[in-house]
């Protein structure tokens, strides 16, 4: 009877595979890291969709990198699993591309929730700066938010997602040319006022100081 002997061999080492991770490699995880945070503090204060380029300038990097960076901030708002196989929680909220642009938005599944709180569960008075501002959108309407700025001379930022956070006003179409948001008002400011129509609002003439002298080359 012939048995057949097996050779048996040393293994051979691939140090690819055993390799610890360099220094460089923890570097760009971190880098990637820091990234993330940036591209996120930046999202979480725009008012309007902002772009590849818009967002690479303002942080200092490649597109290619931003875009990366998006990508990975969808997918964590989203809950979904990451390369290392780790999921975090589903947000409240989403990173939505819209009109070219991202922009960060209330997830749909919680839209009754918000316009609820909204509404009725904060009922404080507006401010000067936000009447002012609500003023401009109800005569020029629609009109974009630098627009608006540029009537009022000050930074209407936080004052346009005040109102609509109120749901005073809505955006109502992105310019194809300029990529700016235009807002109107609702419905629901013409309830507040006891008007039928933007029609019965008081003419602006009578309320200026020396009738409307200059008022017609800033409108």
């Amino acid at each position: 009877m012939t048995i057949n002997r097996l050779t048996l061999q040393e293994p051979t080492t691939d140090t690819r595979l055993s390799a610890p991770k360099t220094d460089a490699a923890a570097s760009v995880s971190l880098e990637a890291h820091g990234l993330d945070r940036q591209l996120e503090a930046v999202l979480m204060v725009a008012d309007e969709p902002q772009g590849l380029v818009h967002l690479a300038t303002a942080v200092g990097r490649p597109i290619s990198d931003v875009a990366a960076s998006v990508a990975r901030l969808v997918a964590d708002f989203n809950g979904v699993a990451g390369p290392d196989g780790t999921r975090t929680i589903r947000r409240g909220f989403e990173l939505r591309e819209v009109a070219g642009g991202w922009r960060i938005y209330v997830r749909a599944t919680h839209d009754e929730l918000v316009t609820d709180f909204v509404l009725t569960q904060n009922p404080s008075r507006l401010s000067q700066a936000a009447l002012e501002t609500l003023a401009v959108i109800a005569y020029k309407q629609p009109i974009s938010r630098g627009q608006v700025a540029s009537i009022r001379a000050v930074n209407v930022d936080s004052v346009v997602r005040t109102l609509l956070g109120r749901g005073l006003v809505i955006e109502t179409f992105t310019d194809s040319e300029t990529g700016a948001i235009n807002y109107a008002t609702t419905d629901l400011l013409l309830t507040q006022l006891g008007i039928n129509s933007l029609d019965e609002l008081p003419h602006l003439s009578p309320l200026l100081d020396g009738g409307t002298d200059g008022f017609e080359d800033l409108l």
